[in-house]
């Protein structure tokens, strides 16, 4: 457990919530997909003295003075990241995936271009142009989907059709909730034949890619890689945009992150994230990336056994998505609170084309980056998954559900969450 002496000492509120939080994560199973733990030295390093630090600018070009170490940490955070994704720039100070994104969508288009991005709806981001985002006010979005939801086919002809047809400057690839991979040659190829960029937004699949086990799209001619720097990579919450190799794009960049979009840097999240590059960085990294696809398979043959559906008919990277509503009766929302009473957490999650509204859906979304972090294996995962249907199937019986809670606090207690990683 973490020491929180000062907060204790001065603020007894607050202290509960991190005493409440601690309990929490240590005493229960975090499926969520895009949330992970952090190792010891990454949250020292978040914690550390460079939150006091205003360093508007880049290393060498900054605005105040006193900037020799948050200098050499920026830099040291942007050659690891490149090193990691074999990129030729790097900017790290990006606040979040969606910031990234954002910045990106600057970077490149001018107000009334379009992009060329995954439906919402078939497992899409916000950030890729749903009608409630501000981006959509100043960009055209244009939408493409899957063939087959069975498993999980994109339309490629349909895309490159739609991108003769509408002439977008960004083809845009990368999810927030598909399971399966995608075919980057297609994307790079479609993109270069209406001479758009090519960008991929990996923040879910980054730590499988960085890890070998997933195809870097910058071999397959992409132009951009953004990305969050948590989920499946480990490190703290923030964002990071990678250039393959054009100087000109990366400085465009570099103009929209700052002064463009946002003001001074996260200097103690970029030190963190320095860390956890390093952290990723080391051979033992590969063995855990590889161990998230493992763990995923595992959970994917239970929901086989047991005939609940999984969109795309199962998983090719770290996440499940499920239709717990048309295999049990029981829809996301309610399963999403009722898993929270037995030490599950997981999210709700809107189908392939569900008849349902995105606040109650027919779907749950659930992957394996933090239980593999907590090193389970594939026996372990398969058991969770079990216990996971077997909770939703036995949701009115409390001596079960309180069975299965005791099961999932015993099994957290035999992986405790780790302080280090290397």
């Amino acid at each position: 457990m973490n020491s929180y002496d000062y907060i204790k000492k001065q603020d007894e509120a607050v202290f509960k919530t991190l005493e409440g939080e601690e309990t929490r994560e240590r005493e229960g199973i975090e499926l969520i997909p895009s949330e992970n733990y952090v190792s010891r030295a990454v949250h020292e390093a978040q914690g550390s003295v460079f939150t006091n630090k205003y360093s508007e600018g880049y290393p060498g070009k900054r605005y105040y003075g006193g900037q020799p170490y948050t200098d050499e940490v920026e830099n040291i955070a942007i050659d690891r990241a490149k090193k990691l994704f074999n990129a030729g720039f790097a900017n790290v100070q990006p606040h979040s995936g969606s910031n990234a994104n954002v910045a990106m969508y600057m970077a490149l288009l001018s107000p009334g271009d379009t992009v060329l991005g995954m439906d919402l709806s078939h497992g899409g981001h916000l950030t890729h142009g749903h009608p409630v985002t501000y981006i959509t006010k100043f960009f055209n979005f244009v939408r493409y989907k899957m063939k087959d939801i069975e498993t999980g086919e994109i339309d490629y002809d349909e895309m490159r059709r739609v991108a003769i047809e509408t002439k977008p400057k960004i083809v845009l690839a990368g999810f927030s909730a598909y399971p399966r991979e995608l075919d980057y040659e297609k994307f790079a190829s479609i993109a270069k034949e209406v001479g758009a960029y090519a960008v991929m937004d990996a923040a879910h699949i980054a730590g499988l890619i960085a890890g070998g086990v997933h195809k870097n799209p910058f071999d397959y001619g992409f132009d951009m890689i953004t990305t969050t720097t948590h989920k499946t990579l480990r490190g703290p919450r923030g964002g990071l945009i990678l250039t393959r190799e054009s100087e000109e794009i990366a400085k465009k960049v570099d103009k929209a992150v700052f002064p463009g979009f946002q003001g001074g840097p996260l200097m103690h999240v970029v030190a963190a994230k320095a860390v956890a590059f390093k952290e990723a960085l080391d051979p033992s990294f590969k063995i855990y990336a590889a161990q998230i696809l493992k763990n995923a398979k595992a959970m994917e043959e239970v929901f086989k056994t047991r005939n609940v559906r999984m969109i795309t008919g199962g998983t090719s990277n770290h996440l499940i998505l499920a239709d717990v509503f048309g295999s049990l009766g029981v829809s996301g929302k309610e399963a999403q609170s009722l898993l929270d009473t037995v030490g599950m957490t997981l999210n709700m999650n809107a189908i392939a084309d569900d008849a349902r509204g995105p606040m109650d859906p027919s779907g749950i979304r659930f992957g394996t980056p933090a239980i593999t972090t907590r090193g389970f294996k594939e026996k372990e995962c398969a058991r969770v998954a079990e216990l996971l249907i077997e909770a939703l199937q036995n949701r009115t019986d409390k001596n079960k559900l309180d069975e299965i809670h005791g099961e999932i606090k015993k099994l957290c207690a035999t992986f405790p969450i780790p302080d280090s990683f290397i």
